[in-house]
């Protein structure tokens, strides 16, 4: 069953700096995965997977930040 990027790092004991050591990608980019800020490119999570000792479609990778009403003068 795939598993998060943040369920693998939990697993490792890796927090972003590392991951992002590990699979050569930018720590702001690797924070924002972990926190399903950020839905990262096919190329990225080859890296990020690679990283964790698996495969792609082993890992969940998604954006679960919640989309929130905005309240407002908007269009009339």
């Amino acid at each position: 069953m795939p598993k998060t990027v943040a369920d693998l790092c939990a697993e490792k004991g890796w927090n972003a700096d590392q991951l992002a050591e590990q699979a050569g990608l930018e720590v702001d980019r690797t924070t924002a995965i972990l926190l399903a800020r950020w839905t990262p490119s096919p190329k990225e999570r080859q890296k990020i997977a690679a990283a964790l000792g698996v495969t792609a479609d082993d890992v969940v990778f998604g954006h679960a930040t919640p989309i929130q009403r905005l309240y407002g003068h908007g269009p009339s």
